[in-house]
């Protein structure tokens, strides 16, 4: 939907690489720093798991009761019962989704909770992702850069830009995504039959742009952003090019800069934006991210572990977070020497 930004100096962030390339670019203002800086975040495999935003919300659902439930260790057909699903259906459903089937995934919370350091809290689970069960999981393969249009742009609310936009499954649910020449303006999550409140809103944000629909390409990005990259592959950078104030742009750079892909707090999230006594507008700013999984907004807690707002749902934050525990899991027990375990092989 988007090719290459315009040139620019690149820097590799989150502790992956290190080192930086020089690309000429004319003056741009507006900026979000002098230098745009890059995240580069392990891949998480297999579009397998992308579904609709009704199968996904079977899976989200079952994920919450595993939360309200884990300590009486339901049995698969209560497990299936919150999904709405028989065992064999929701069985082949969550494999497919998290790649653990749902008692692999109900053994992992468990083994995390028995690990202390949450009887202070209310929801073991939620607790659970800021001590670590979110663990080696990152989001992507990709290298992702953030650029702010231009004032003139901002001004103009499109006017003059070229708007492809379409709908796409993802693991999370069906998604809109949209972008200009310059890179990808819009990611949001879309509940079944809510389409046209999702496009309303897109219109709303860039009212005077020229919108031209194109699902296949949107498709084509949603395997680019969640599908395995092989190692062999050339890095292309995926541009972020986004509508906000200096401060919004700030705090989401604050989150592609966060050396890893776990969980942060409001709190740590103001420190890493140079706004450490602004939380709240932090949380603000947080709310208002237009590119979602990418500008990771999904991972910011509130400092006693509790899951707190999404705009896309606490269902989804909750499963998202999840899944990346699964995958991440599963990662780490590829790249165990010969007799370590993994992660997940501890908690099965």
């Amino acid at each position: 939907m988007a090719g290459p930004p315009p040139c620019r100096r690149m820097t590799h962030a989150h502790g992956v690489h290190s080192g930086t390339q020089q690309r000429c670019r004319s003056g741009r203002k507006n900026r979000v720093a002098a230098r745009a800086r890059a995240a580069i975040i392990t891949a998480m495999p297999h579009t397998e798991s992308f579904m609709d935003s009704r199968d996904f919300a079977r899976v989200a659902r079952a994920i919450r009761y595993i939360d309200e439930n884990f300590r009486a260790q339901p049995r698969l057909a209560a497990i299936a019962g919150a999904a709405r699903l028989s065992e064999f259906h929701f069985n082949r459903l969550f494999r497919r989704w998290a790649g653990v089937t749902p008692r692999q995934y109900l053994a992992f919370v468990t083994a995390h909770a028995a690990r202390g350091a949450l009887a202070e809290t209310s929801s073991v689970l939620e607790a659970a992702y800021a001590v670590g069960l979110s663990g080696p999981g990152r989001l992507h393969d990709l290298l992702v850069t953030l650029d702010a249009v231009t004032p003139g742009e901002f001004k103009m609310r499109g006017r003059g830009l070229e708007l492809a936009y379409g709908f796409s499954d993802t693991p999370f649910g069906k998604a809109l995504l949209a972008s200009t020449p310059r890179g990808l303006s819009h990611l949001s999550f879309v509940e079944s039959g809510a389409e046209g409140a999702a496009l309303a809103a897109l219109d709303s944000s860039w009212p005077n742009a020229a919108k031209a629909r194109d699902d296949a390409a949107a498709a084509g990005l949603a395997r680019r952003i969640w599908a395995e990259v092989p190692a062999t592959s050339t890095r292309t950078p995926l541009p972020l090019a986004v509508k906000g104030t200096n401060f919004q742009l700030k705090v989401w750079q604050g989150l592609l800069d966060l050396e890893t892909g776990a969980p942060t707090t409001y709190a740590e999230l103001a420190h890493a934006a140079g706004a450490g006594r602004a939380a709240r507008a932090v949380g603000n700013a947080v709310g208002a991210n237009p590119i979602a999984w990418l500008i990771p907004c999904h991972n910011v807690l509130r400092k006693d572990g509790r899951l707190g707002g999404y705009q896309w749902g606490a269902d989804r934050k909750r499963a998202m977070l999840a899944w990346q525990a699964m995958r991440g899991a599963q990662l780490a027990g590829r790249t165990n020497r010969p007799g370590e375990s993994g992660i997940l092989r501890q908690a099965t």
